[in-house]
């Protein structure tokens, strides 16, 4: 196996992702471009896409450290909007794009166009929570489309395997769909809830590290794989089990916790990167089978597929955001009233990814009998148009589309003293627990070492508070900035002494690293009670 294609691949998409956060364009939309000018350098190997390679071992990851990172009490006040996306657009989407390219294609069975249309039915909100986050949009929304981005898989692959089995000949039903859906939604919700909670406790009761963060990164695929053998969702069983774990991940060893955030930091950014830039180097691979199908018809086919896709999720999301409350009181008792712009923002934020470029090629070739799989070479090329035009054209207008509308920005100061807040009661508790301890005969401490634990807690009490007050005149520092600043300072001149100790063989390699990582955790420590 030539290993160089993949290490050019994951350079150098790491290598244009992190250009990106020095431009103003977000870094998926970067990558897709530089895949599509890359695709034809001479001598750049062709990067098709497998989808047996896609799903099953990227997709996973992705979505695992997409819901640790999600709110699961965020998620499940707004459940009724995400699955409305997630569930109603996707189903929606499926039958508006099938039956338009149906009517638009000349002899395109209603078959293969509602597998198209399940193809591009799933939005990748991947791009646009990036874009949110930037932007500073509304936690609601940023939740909404999180969720969606999260569950809309399940559905549309779901989807897929119904019209596809229709579409070869496999004689499925209407009943029959309902039922592989209703298998599909059940079962991988099922396998989650009795895989998070065995999960969870392995977590909790391994004590190496190592051990820990290598389980953490086998969590995804083992959901997924065991879903996928029942002919569940693996996409569902990996949300269930994802959210459970990042809901209790307090529970987990903090140098667990401390490891496995960098481990996933590193993780999701090398995937993402890598699956930005694969999207536009398939460029050549989708144009190469097009044949009959070059030129305007073409062009024409893919422009009318996108203008479909975009009215599609505007046609169904002011709708399903307004009738609901319109029609019950309890929706508009136990909800926030939304706004127009919200839902313009919802419906404009509907970029496709890489899901559905890896569904697509997973069309088989042929049909039950032996025949051609009708037109699947044009339904390759406009699911990439699909994708490319909905990055392009939604990616680069979402930002200035969210500066326009002019959102109200969050409350600095309302946040910060709620956190203080937070902070007084905490402390509160913990300086009781303190007291409690130390009066008991078997926790007695020299004085000097009850006082430090005593300093910590109180700095840490502090700390917030001083971010309220004034700066200094002379820096512009605030306190807490200056804390910081002093205490990586008096670090530093620790870290630079051990190092000319072990330069002059006063101490080894071995002890150097064990005093550099004690500074380092004080060093995080330090950074954290100021932050």
């Amino acid at each position: 196996m030539d290993v160089m294609p993949l290490l050019f691949l994951v350079a150098g998409s790491a290598a244009v992702a992190g250009a990106a956060r020095r431009t103003p364009v977000p870094a998926p939309l970067l990558l897709v471009a530089v895949g599509l000018m890359v695709s034809y350098i001479p001598g750049v190997p062709d990067y098709t896409l497998d989808p047996e390679v896609v799903l099953p071992l990227l997709l996973p990851p992705l979505l695992y450290t997409s819901a640790t990172d999600s709110s699961y009490l965020d998620l499940r006040a707004q459940l009724r909007p995400v699955a409305l996306l997630s569930v109603g657009y996707v189903l929606f989407a499926t039958f508006v794009v099938g039956w338009a390219v149906y009517v638009i294609v000349p002899g395109m069975p209603l078959t293969a166009a509602l597998v198209l249309g399940a193809v591009v039915a799933p939005p990748d909100a991947v791009a646009a929570t990036a874009v949110a986050r930037r932007v500073g949009l509304p936690s609601r929304i940023t939740t909404i489309l999180q969720g969606e981005s999260l569950l809309n898989d399940a559905t549309a692959i779901t989807a897929y395997k119904v019209a596809l089995a229709a579409a070869v000949g496999e004689g499925a039903t209407w009943l029959g769909g309902v039922g592989e859906f209703l298998l599909a939604a059940v079962g991988g919700v099922g396998v989650g809830l009795v895989l998070m909670a065995p999960l969870h406790w392995l977590r909790t009761h391994l004590r190496e590290p190592l051990l820990q963060n290598t389980l953490s990164l086998l969590i995804p695929f083992v959901a997924y794989g065991v879903a996928e053998q029942l002919h569940a969702s693996g996409v569902l069983a990996v949300v269930v089990v994802a959210l459970y774990l990042g809901h209790r991940a307090w529970e987990v060893d903090f140098a667990t916790r401390l490891q496995e955030e960098a481990v996933w930091k590193m993780v999701a950014f090398v995937l993402e990167s890598a699956v930005f830039a694969l999207i536009g180097l398939q460029l050549p691979v989708v144009l190469r089978g097009l044949g009959e199908y070059e030129g305007l018809a073409a062009t024409w086919y893919a422009v009318a597929l996108f203008l479909v896709v975009v009215a599609a999720r505007f046609v169904w999301v002011y709708p399903a955001t307004f009738l609901p409350r319109l029609l019950s009181s309890r929706i508009r008792e136990r909800e926030a009233n939304p706004t127009w712009k919200g839902a313009m923002v919802t419906s404009w934020a509907g970029m496709r990814g890489v899901v559905s470029l890896a569904i697509a090629f997973s069309i088989p070739r042929t049909v039950h009998g032996g025949g051609p799989f009708p037109q699947r070479d044009l339904i390759l090329f406009l699911t990439f148009t699909t994708v490319i035009g909905t990055l392009v054209a939604q990616g680069l207008s979402l930002p200035p589309l969210i500066r326009l509308l002019r959102f109200p920005g969050r409350d600095a100061q309302a946040e910060t003293l709620a956190e203080a807040n937070a902070q007084a009661q905490a402390s509160r508790v913990a300086e009781q627990r303190l007291e409690e301890l130390l009066s008991d005969e078997r926790n007695t401490l020299p004085p000097p070492l009850a006082d430090r634990l005593r300093t910590v807690l109180e700095r840490r009490r502090n700390a917030v508070w001083e971010r309220l007050g004034a700066v200094n005149p002379v820096t512009g520092e605030t306190v807490d900035d200056t804390y910081r600043r002093l205490s990586r300072d008096m670090i530093s001149a620790e870290r630079e002494m051990f190092v000319r100790l072990r330069d002059h063989r006063y101490i080894d390699d071995e002890m150097l690293r064990t005093l550099l990582r004690r500074l380092d955790l004080e060093e995080a420590a330090a950074y954290r009670e100021a932050a």
